[in-house]
């Protein structure tokens, strides 16, 4: 796999800002697939492939080893509401040609295959419904350790790239991968060239797949690329609960910047949280200094108000 980047495109690499439900689940059956791919898996597929339900297996019969199961399958949508409503209103069109891309792959064409191609009632019911069966089975016990380990990657491959630069970020990502130019020879075993023409590449880690990169389209029309987290799900550990923006910012100085989602003054903050206005202006100049809150004066009265930066920060805190 060779991927053909414009300058347009090196600016405009980026990580997905969360996991997406669906896509992870899609990744975590094609992994039942594979029971001689990597040995830390073991255990883990063992246990799944055994509290799988029945009416989830049919699931199986479209989602290929390799990763490239259908694309209405695992939208690329962190809220699984939206994703699994996305899913339910797949194209006629998109259905048919996916579920033929899967079995192209080695899936077998069965009865149901070919109805599920058709969207028969009956049949696409039983998917939706083995879709929901599947993501309570295999996904949501999970789901807090997957979520903390995608930040935690994120957090750790971008502050690499501060030392390394991009290139080398990106090849430390996969083994054995080089640029050559503005090309990234990325996966030798898959003999394509994709040009990304100036769209971007959104970068997705995950713990629940150990094969080669893949990649998409992701919803903004440019492309995603999926890889291997560093840690995999069975050797991540149970994220601890504590208050993370606490632990950075202290507890009271994290509900000052809380409270200051909305415009308050000195006086008003004293008074919500319960400690003295000297107390608030010595954390809100603090904040200020970190530059995560902003201060005007009105007459006597001094306005505090998040900035972009200390929005960001309570939105990536929760």
């Amino acid at each position: 796999m060779r991927i053909h980047f414009t300058g347009e495109d090196l600016l405009r690499i980026r990580y997905a800002e969360e996991p997406a439900p669906l896509l992870e689940l899609s990744l975590a059956l094609a992994s039942l697939h594979r029971p001689n791919a990597d040995p830390v898996f073991t255990r883990w597929r063992r246990e799944q492939a055994r509290a799988l339900a029945p009416p989830a297996r049919a699931l199986l019969d479209v989602i290929p080893p390799c990763g490239r199961g259908p694309l209405f399958l695992d939208p690329v949508i962190p809220d699984v509401h939206e994703a699994f409503d996305e899913v339910a209103h797949s194209p006629r069109r998109q259905v048919r040609k996916e579920v033929a891309r899967a079995v192209s792959f080695g899936r077998p064409t069965t009865t149901w295959t070919r109805n599920l191609a058709a969207q028969d009632h009956e049949t696409w019911r039983d998917f939706l419904t083995a879709l929901h069966i599947a993501y309570n089975s295999v996904l949501i016990h999970s789901w807090r350790r997957l979520r903390a380990g995608f930040h935690a990657e994120v957090t750790w491959r971008t502050s690499r790239w501060g030392r390394l630069g991009i290139g080398a970020g990106l090849e430390s990502i996969w083994p054995g991968s080089r640029f050559e130019g503005t090309v990234w020879h990325l996966a030798p075993e898959k003999k394509v060239d994709v040009h990304l023409d100036g769209s971007g590449l959104t970068l997705y880690p995950t713990s629940l797949w150990s094969g080669a990169p893949l990649m998409g389209p992701y919803p903004d029309g440019s492309r995603y690329l999926i890889y291997p987290a560093l840690t995999p799900l069975p050797l991540l550990p149970e994220p601890q609960a504590i208050d993370p923006l606490g632990t950075l910012l202290g507890r009271t100085r994290a509900h000052v910047l809380e409270a200051l989602s909305e415009q308050r003054t000195t006086g008003h903050l004293a008074k919500d949280l319960g400690i003295s206005a000297a107390s608030v202006s010595q954390h809100a100049s603090a904040l200020r200094e970190a530059g995560l809150i902003v201060t005007r004066r009105e007459g006597k009265a001094a306005w505090h108000e998040c900035t972009a930066l200390g929005a960001e920060l309570l939105r990536t805190s929760h």
